[in-house]
């Protein structure tokens, strides 16, 4: 069975956005059973989670002696056993890798130097003066990445894979950077999804059950 570590607690506004929901949503396309071990508030700075994650950070994946962190090795992972994420076709499995790597790289971090100045520092005179700089660029590359898209349903044509999974998840973080209509209708079709349904529900009772 495979076990996600995940948080009992998080603040009301990072609910449905902690990253063991991409990994849930992950196992939900793949059609695998698993199970969350959530952590108590001091668990992730204990030495026996430091030890399988150094930052102490979720998720962690554990399976039959497996240890795995980060979201996206772990994703990149599961599609490894589901063509539901990774095709088949050496070609299009390179592609949606290449997805999800843009995801973590080339969006994620400008995306959540807006979340920084927004939601972590919004008080402080550096941040007023950081925000619209950082809004800038990030939306520079989420502008970038709907050209990309145009008219295709998902990133690499008709089919969603683990690469939409992800630049699904980190487009979500500042859901107001997206004003291409074709994006908003790409995010809205990726957490449409019945899988993605299921893996929030879960991570969203999971906070309800320790409120």
């Amino acid at each position: 069975m495979i076990t996600v570590t995940a948080f009992r607690w998080v603040p009301p506004f990072a609910r449905g956005q902690v990253r063991d929901l991409r990994v849930r949503w992950a196992i939900e396309e793949a059609g695998l059973p698993y199970q969350a071990r959530l952590l108590e508030q001091g668990d992730q700075d204990k030495p026996e989670y430091r030890a399988v994650q150094p930052f102490g950070q979720v998720p962690v994946f554990e399976e039959d002696g497996l240890t795995l962190f980060e979201s996206g090795a772990i994703v990149v992972h599961i599609g490894e056993r589901s063509e539901a994420l990774l095709p088949i076709d050496a070609a299009a499995r390179a592609r949606a890798t290449q997805w999800l790597i843009a995801a973590l790289n080339s969006i994620e971090p400008h995306i959540m130097n807006v979340a920084a100045v927004k939601l972590f520092y919004a008080d402080q005179e550096w941040a007023k003066l950081r925000a619209p700089g950082a809004t800038e660029f990030a939306r520079h590359r989420v502008s970038s990445l709907a050209t990309s898209l145009g008219d295709k349903s998902y990133l690499d044509g008709g089919r969603l894979t683990a690469g939409d999974l992800m630049m699904a998840t980190v487009l979500r973080i500042v859901p107001e950077l997206i004003v291409e209509p074709n994006l908003k209708a790409y995010v809205e079709r990726c957490t449409a999804r019945p899988a993605f349904q299921r893996a929030l529900a879960a991570q969203l009772g999971d906070f309800k059950e320790a409120a």
